[in-house]
C-alpha cells in the first residue's frame, strides 16, 4: 500500500499512516501485573471467591494469544471483544474495590492496620491507573488495529509528538506505553479534562480517605 501524501508532497507522520501494528505482549504485561495486584487485596474488598475475577481475566488474556498471539494488524471482532472484555472485567472488579473501601472507610469498618490499609490503597491505585490506560489504548481512534490501519485520522488523544513533529522520529506513532504514560500524569496530576474526568475522580478518594484514614491509625 503506497502511503498518502499531503499537497505539499511530504509524507504524513506514521501514526497517519498504515504500520505493522503493535505488540500484544507489554499489554499482556500490564493485565498480569493487575492481577498480581489484586493478591493482597482483602477478601471482603471483591466480588466473589478470590480467584473468580483473576481465574476469568487470565483465562480472556490466554484465548486472547491463541487468536493473535502476534501484533495487531487488523480488525477482528472476535479479537476485539475479547480485548474489551478483559478491559471490562479489570475495571469492574478494581471500580467494586474501590468503591467498597471507601465505604469501610466512611463507615469505620476498614482494615486498622496502616501498613495493610495503604499497601490495599495503593494496589486498588495502580490497578486503576493500568485499568484506563487500557480503555485509552482500545479508544483512540478506534483501537489498536484500526490505529495500524490508519483509517482514522483525528485522535482521540493529542501527544506532544503530534503537535510537535519535527522533534519526534519520522517513525513515531503512539504505543501503550504512551497511554499507560498519560493515565498515570492523569492520576497523578487530578486533571479534570473530558473522559479521564471519572479516573481523576477515583484516584483523588482513594488517596485523600486511605491517607487520611492511614495516618488517623497511626495516632
Amino acid at each position: 500500500m503506497r502511503p498518502e501524501r499531503n499537497q505539499a508532497g511530504a509524507q504524513p507522520p506514521a501514526w497517519r499512516r498504515r504500520t505493522r501494528g503493535e505488540h500484544r505482549w507489554p499489554v499482556v504485561v500490564a493485565i498480569a501485573v493487575t492481577i498480581a495486584l489484586q493478591l493482597p487485596l482483602p477478601e471482603r474488598l471483591m466480588f466473589g471467591p478470590r480467584w473468580l475475577l483473576p481465574g476469568l481475566t487470565t483465562l480472556l488474556v490466554l484465548a486472547l494469544l491463541v487468536v493473535n498471539p502476534g501484533r495487531i494488524d487488523r480488525q477482528r471482532r472476535l479479537e476485539r471483544s475479547l480485548a474489551i472484555g478483559v478491559v471490562i472485567l479489570v475495571s469492574a472488579g478494581n471500580g467494586l474495590s474501590a468503591a467498597l473501601l471507601a465505604y469501610r472507610l466512611v463507615e469505620g469498618t476498614a482494615d486498622q492496620d496502616a501498613g495493610a490499609l495503604l499497601v490495599t490503597g495503593a494496589a486498588i491505585y495502580l490497578t486503576n491507573i493500568i485499568a484506563f490506560s487500557l480503555w485509552y489504548w482500545e479508544w483512540d481512534r478506534g483501537g489498536p488495529a484500526m490505529r495500524a490501519a490508519g483509517t482514522v485520522t483525528h485522535p482521540d488523544f493529542l501527544f506532544p509528538q503530534m503537535s510537535t513533529p519535527d522533534v519526534a522520529p519520522p517513525d513515531w506513532e503512539p504505543t501503550y506505553v504512551d497511554y499507560l504514560y498519560l493515565s498515570f500524569t492523569n492520576a497523578t496530576a487530578f486533571s479534570p479534562t473530558d473522559v479521564m474526568l471519572l479516573q481523576s475522580a477515583v484516584s483523588l478518594v482513594i488517596v485523600v480517605l486511605v491517607v487520611a484514614r492511614a495516618v488517623n491509625v497511626l495516632r
